[in-house]
């Protein structure tokens, strides 16, 4: 039942990033960062392991965004999901790529400047 509900509630997320959240005229767009990190949601809330999954993900999230304007698109989605998300572990999602054998160029944090990643 309770696997049910974060699948219902994980499906509602994305939805509402994909229809609400301003989308790239070209390039990486926050559907494509929702895409690529549903498989992370129970990891990032500490309710379960990290999945094989979600470092696919971050390692094609990565590969994806080529530009400057593809990483700053992608590190305010995950911000913003980040925060829309309830129940998000910080520690966790700052560490995510890390575990995942991936360096980005700006943590994910709320407090992160997306208009400063290069």
């Amino acid at each position: 039942m309770a696997g049910s509900v974060a699948v219902k509630v994980s499906c509602l997320v994305l939805m509402c990033m994909l229809v609400a959240s301003p989308m790239a005229v070209e390039g990486l767009s926050c559907g494509d960062v929702a895409t690529q990190m549903a498989s992370c949601i129970s990891y990032l809330r500490g309710t379960g392991p990290l999945p094989p999954a979600c470092c696919n993900g971050v390692k094609n999230l990565k590969t994806s965004a080529t530009t400057t304007q593809d990483r700053r698109t992608a590190c305010k989605c995950l911000i913003s999901a980040s925060k829309t998300i309830s129940g998000v572990n910080f520690g966790l999602a700052a560490g995510l790529p890390g575990k995942c054998g991936v360096s980005i160029p700006y943590k994910i944090s709320p407090s992160t400047n997306c208009d400063q990643v290069n």
